[in-house]
């Protein structure tokens, strides 16, 4: 009979559907968040997110959604699995941007209109620093060893090194016009910021201490495109390096540049003004926020093409998805 029962419960089990993963998209005009299964592609719900949700990310186990309500001035906390919000966390004003540290504590926020970061505890619920950066801070990195959180400031043309030990900025790189987004590799050896009304990707080099050296600028051409249409905004890289895909915004398409090469070498027609991008936990594909046609894109990363359209909500920011 033991024998039994044992066997039935492993076959329920090997029965049982797995846990589909999430896509949380937040919709800057229609102050929600649309929430689709990664397996099927289809929107699960949509719920309320803050006015003008815009930057959003996870906990690392993937339990907590946090979303900048940028006209509410907070960060809002939601569960991942009932959609229910929380609690809110102080992030200064404006919150636009952030990265999460990988403990899960703290945050580190871009405050727009007041030109600095904000350090925000996510367990005791309070502001532990502010640090006083370029004018319109919006990019948001840290590096994968913690040692350094890296803001891009847009009317000031810098990134911004700050040492998470002291909160003090201890290197400026200057980038080209507008810069939008900041991405390390996962080795830390290198670092992408993407400059919007400049229209190229600065690309530097990270010593081991941290020190960075500006090694090369991409730009970009699409034949038929106007050369003011190629806006760069969110960068993604895979874990090995070895591809980097830039959101291109009006342009409509997503470059892919070699890794190694630094060229680039496709453009992938996606949505109408493609913003910020995510991968699924396996970087089987990359989703597209695109804010004017209010859907998301998937790109096959493999096949580097793009497979679906999902309709969200009104004006479609950012996106992030849940773990492994």
């Amino acid at each position: 009979m033991r024998t039994l029962i044992l066997s039935a419960a492993l076959a329920a089990l090997a029965a049982a559907p797995a846990v589909a993963g999430k896509a949380f998209v937040s919709n800057e005009k229609g102050n929600t968040i649309t929430v689709i299964d990664t397996d099927s592609w289809e929107v699960i719900t949509e719920f309320d997110g803050g006015n003008r949700p815009r930057g959003i990310t996870l906990s690392p186990d993937g339990s907590l959604l946090y979303v900048c309500a940028s006209d509410d001035d907070t960060v809002r906390v939601f569960d991942t699995e009932t959609y229910e919000e929380l609690y809110t966390l102080p992030s200064g004003p404006d919150p636009e941007l952030f990265v999460i540290h990988p403990s899960g504590n703290p945050l580190f926020i871009a405050n727009e209109d007041d030109n600095l970061v904000t350090v925000t505890d996510t367990v005791e619920h309070r502001i532990l620093a502010e640090v006083p950066v370029g004018v319109e801070p919006e990019g948001m990195a840290i590096s994968p060893d913690t040692a350094f959180v890296v803001n891009t400031s847009e009317t000031t043309n810098m990134a911004h090194f700050i040492s998470t030990e002291d909160y003090k900025i201890k290197h400026n790189v200057l980038v080209d016009q507008r810069p939008r987004y900041a991405e390390y590799v996962s080795d830390g050896a290198r670092l992408y910021v993407s400059s919007e009304i400049g229209g190229t990707v600065s690309v530097m080099d990270i010593a081991e201490d941290g020190a960075p050296t500006l090694v090369k600028k991409i730009g970009f051409e699409v034949p038929g495109v106007l050369p003011e249409w190629l806006q760069p905004v969110g960068v993604k890289a895979t874990k090995d390096g070895s591809r980097v895909f830039v959101a291109l915004g009006p342009a409509n398409r997503v470059a892919v540049i070699d890794g190694e090469s630094l060229e680039v070498i496709d453009y992938i027609i996606v949505g109408q003004r493609v913003w910020q991008m995510a991968f699924t936990p396996d970087e089987k594909y990359l989703v597209t926020t695109n804010g004017n046609s209010n859907d998301v894109t998937v790109i096959d990363v493999a096949a580097e093409k793009a497979i679906k359209s999902v309709q969200v909500g009104q004006q479609p920011w950012g996106v992030a998805i849940t773990p492994d």
